[in-house]
């Protein structure tokens, strides 16, 4: 069962963005959006918003998914963190984090996000 608590999606494209919220959303998450890594950490440094999981694009027009990690991390140490890229074999994951190769299906993203969660 999804926790009760959002998932943060951070991705720049609109189209991808909206694809990935619809997927989570009928796989029965609620989920925050943010274009930018500037909304992310808006709602990252918002102390009053529970958040179970921070999905992240790597490639942002304001900051690296890396770079945000970190700052996420800084805001919110235990937060999970799951990095989608379309370059997954070139991408180095940092320590304690999650990727996702774009594209992925929607069983590959119910499946990653359900046993991230279940750590």
């Amino acid at each position: 069962m999804p926790d009760n608590h959002p998932l943060l999606v951070v991705e720049d494209d609109a189209i991808v963005r909206m694809l990935m919220v619809d997927v989570l959303d009928e796989l029965g998450y609620q989920v925050v959006e943010a274009k930018d890594a500037e909304e992310a950490l808006q709602v990252l440094g918002n102390p009053d918003k529970p958040l179970a999981l921070m999905m992240t694009d790597v490639g942002l027009p304001d900051m690296d998914g890396k770079q945000l990690a970190g700052k996420a991390r800084e805001l919110r140490p235990l937060l999970p963190i799951l990095f989608a890229s379309g370059y997954a074999d070139s991408f180095d994951v940092p320590e304690g984090m999650h990727m996702i190769g774009k594209p992925f299906s929607i069983d590959q993203l119910r499946d990653k996000v359900t046993s991230i969660l279940a750590l």
